[in-house]
């Protein structure tokens, strides 16, 4: 079984999933960026990403096609054995999309001062899966 585990500074979450979204605002361009990901062994990949529309400093990818107003690409770095994801009480939270349905981080996991990390895990231990060798 594959799951997602969220940690805060508080808290830890799992969500047994095999393939989730991540989805946020740009704070001050107001730009919905979204990437998705796969549990590959112990890690996290990401397949495909996507800007809706452009803004200073926040340029396309080279290689980004626009479809229907939103440029898709496929990210350079592509194994991350964990996202760190800093969250403010002073901007949009992060949106985390399961099975077609998107849900603020904060809805999931308090949100906390610091950074949140999500990494793949052993559901039934909560551990982050040891590395592939």
């Amino acid at each position: 079984m594959l799951a997602v585990c969220i940690f805060t500074a508080g808290a830890m979450v799992t969500l047994p999933v095999e393939s989730f979204t991540l989805a946020w605002v740009h704070s001050i361009e107001k730009v919905r960026w979204e990437e998705d990901y796969r549990i590959v062994g112990s890690q996290l990949e990401a397949v495909t990403a996507r800007i809706k529309g452009s803004a200073a400093g926040m340029e396309p990818p080279a290689g980004a096609v626009l479809k229907d107003g939103w440029w898709h690409y496929r990210p350079a770095l592509t194994r991350h054995d964990e996202l760190r994801l800093t969250r403010s009480a002073f901007t949009a939270d992060y949106q985390l999309c399961t099975a077609g349905t998107c849900r603020s981080l904060a809805e999931i996991a308090p949100q906390a001062e610091g950074v949140t990390r999500l990494a793949a895990c052993d559901p039934l231990t909560t551990a982050p899966r040891p590395a592939s060798r």
